[in-house]
């Protein structure tokens, strides 16, 4: 699989595995099957719960280790030094692994959640940028960063992040945020690809994947791709595995993407980062 060169010097695939809401036994069969078609990005976070799971999918793969790229992300509740590390070596048991591949901030503090979100922000940062100086992290990246909370951290941070991964999908892709890393050599990865479910219906979408003989699935994530993005979508049937995987075999042209583009808001999770917990009312 083609990889995407972080600012690191390490390099990432450029499709991954989500493993959002897998439970135990359908997600150690998916990362299986997974694997046996061609990914090597696995995407968790503490928050999904389910990191012992997913080490264990990745442990009986039959795969060696350095040939899997493996994410795993802080939570939001445990920013600060102190909290970062302790958190960290909590997943990196739970997972059972030696090192992290990329471990992410999963959603920045804002001013409704801390009193002082900036700080909260850089003391967590400081704490993974030492874990990756001892190895336990190749790479160090953030999750729904908005320009202002990366402009913020990089008031204190001596490493920049080298990710950031962000709601992207058709009807909803950032394109503000999108812009500002890659600016910056910042990688976006795309949660949510499909927008949960929304895409579907689409006239638009469904006329593309008529054209290549692909399924709405497909061009969603050729798209996404076409914008240097990574997506991680997340399917627990195998043949929504195998489908998902199997888009670099066509291009979608500079028109069809600028019209993608411009599809109106469509399954928007309601989720902001600097509203947080609030929720925007859904639209769709």
């Amino acid at each position: 699989m083609k990889k995407i060169m972080l600012n690191d010097g390490n390099s990432i695939p450029t499709i991954g595995f989500g493993t959002y809401k897998a439970t135990e036994e359908e997600a150690i069969a998916a990362i299986k099957f997974a694997i046996q078609k061609g990914y090597r990005l696995f995407d968790t976070a503490a928050k999904y719960e389910n990191e012992v799971v997913v080490g264990a999918g990745i442990r009986n793969s039959g795969i060696p280790r350095e040939a899997l790229f493996i994410t795993t992300k802080l939570w939001r509740e445990e920013l600060g030094y102190n909290e970062a590390k302790q958190a960290f070596e909590k997943s990196l048991r739970l997972l059972q692994l030696d090192y992290i591949d990329l471990y992410l901030i999963h959603w920045p503090a804002n001013a409704r959640n801390y009193d002082n979100w900036q700080k909260a922000n850089a003391d967590a940062w400081k704490a993974m940028e030492e874990l990756q100086a001892v190895g336990k992290i190749k790479s160090i990246g953030v999750s729904n960063f908005f320009p202002a909370h990366l402009d913020a951290l990089m008031q204190t941070a001596t490493i920049k992040p080298v990710l950031n991964q962000i709601e992207f999908h058709p009807g909803y892709w950032q394109p503000e945020v999108t812009a500002y890393c890659r600016q910056h050599d910042i990688a976006v990865e795309a949660w949510s690809p499909l927008a949960r479910g929304r895409v579907f219906n689409n006239p638009l979408l469904q006329s593309l994947a008529e054209k290549y003989n692909k399924s709405v699935s497909q061009i969603c994530l050729r798209w996404i791709i076409a914008h240097g993005a990574i997506p991680i979508p997340k399917s627990t049937t195998n043949n929504r595995i195998e489908e998902n995987i199997d888009v670099f075999d066509f291009n979608l042209t500079k028109e069809e993407i600028a019209a993608i583009n411009t599809l109106p808001q469509m399954g928007f999770s309601g989720e902001l980062p600097d509203i947080w917990p609030e929720r925007l009312p859904l639209v769709d």
